[in-house]
C-alpha cells in the first residue's frame, strides 16, 4: 500500500471516518478530518491552534461556535449534485458543536491560525464556480476559501472530474518557497467515486523522480502530496469528486507546471 495513501475507517461511536494530523502526515500544516453523522448524532471540537473550515459535504446539520450559531446548513444530499457547499469558518482557540438534523458529512480541514479572523459562514452563493480546462482535461471547480477570501493559512477547493477526463492536469507542483513563481503547500486530496464501486487514478511524482507513485485510490480515500506533480485521471464509467485542503508558510497558490507536458496548455 502507498504511503500516500490514507484509507477510511469508520467509527460509528463518534462518526469519524478519517483523521490527519500533521504528525500522522509527517509534514508541518494540513489536518483534515472527515465526520460521518447519523440524524440526531453529534459531535464537539476545539480548534486550539489550528483554524477549521467545517466543509458540509452532504446532509444538514446546525453548527455552533463560542459566539453564533448556524441553524439548518446544507443543501445537498450528495456532492455529487454538484452544487457549491455550505462552509463554516472557525478560528483558533475556538470550539465546534455540530448536531446532525439529517444524516450528514462533513470535511474538518485544518491549518495553523492566528485566532484573529471571527467565526464566518461561507455560504453557496460565496463559492466561486468556474470550469477550468478543456476536452478531457475539463473539470468543474467550487472555490470554496480560495487566497482572495480571509484566513491565515488554508486554502480549500473541491473539483469534480468527469468519467475518462484528467483534472489537476497538466501537471502541476506548488513544493518550493520561490514567490511570486511558486508557493510551497502541503495538499490532501479527499476523494469520491461515482458509482463508488469504482476508483480513480492518482500521480505523485517529482522532477528526479525521488517520489515517483501511482495510486489506485477509492471511494473516501485521501492522498497526501507533501511534494511533486499530482494528476488525478477518472477511467470511463466512473466521475470522481475531490475536495483539496492547502497550507504553507505563505498563504498563496503560485505552481509550477511539469515542463514535459506544459504544450498540453496550447491544445
Amino acid at each position: 500500500m502507498s504511503h500516500l495513501k490514507v484509507s477510511p475507517q469508520y467509527d460509528a461511536e463518534t462518526g469519524q471516518l478519517i483523521k490527519i494530523t500533521p504528525q500522522s502526515a509527517g509534514w508541518k500544516y494540513v489536518g483534515f478530518e472527515v465526520v460521518q453523522l447519523r440524524q440526531g448524532q453529534s459531535t464537539v471540537q476545539e480548534t486550539l491552534d489550528n483554524e477549521v473550515a467545517v466543509v458540509v459535504l452532504s446532509g444538514i446539520v446546525t453548527l455552533k461556535t463560542k459566539a453564533a450559531t448556524w441553524n439548518n446548513i446544507g443543501q445537498r444530499m450528495s456532492v455529487f449534485e454538484k452544487i457549491a457547499p455550505y462552509t463554516v469558518y472557525v478560528p483558533a482557540q475556538d470550539r465546534i458543536e455540530i448536531a446532525a438534523e439529517t444524516e450528514a458529512e462533513l470535511a474538518f480541514c485544518k491549518a495553523p491560525g492566528g485566532g484573529g479572523l471571527p467565526a464566518r459562514l461561507i455560504a453557496p452563493t460565496d463559492v466561486g464556480v468556474e470550469v477550468r480546462g478543456k476536452g478531457n482535461m475539463e473539470r468543474l471547480i467550487h472555490n470554496i476559501l480560495p487566497e482572495s477570501q480571509p484566513a491565515d493559512s488554508l486554502l480549500v477547493v473541491e473539483v469534480f472530474t468527469p468519467q475518462g477526463h484528467w483534472s489537476s492536469y497538466p501537471p502541476h507542483k506548488h513544493d518550493q518557497l520561490n514567490l511570486p513563481e511558486e508557493s510551497l503547500l502541503e495538499e490532501t486530496y479527499y476523494h469520491k467515486i461515482s458509482p463508488d464501486k469504482g476508483f480513480a487514478i492518482q500521480r505523485v511524482y517529482t522532477d528526479d523522480r525521488s517520489l515517483d507513485e501511482t495510486i489506485v485510490v477509492g471511494h473516501n480515500d485521501v492522498v497526501l502530496v507533501p511534494k511533486g506533480y499530482h494528476p488525478v485521471g477518472a477511467p470511463p464509467g466512473y466521475e470522481v469528486y475531490y475536495l483539496n485542503v492547502m497550507a504553507g508558510p505563505v498563504r498563496s497558490w503560485k505552481f509550477k507546471n511539469d515542463k514535459d507536458h506544459a504544450w498540453l496548455f496550447g491544445r
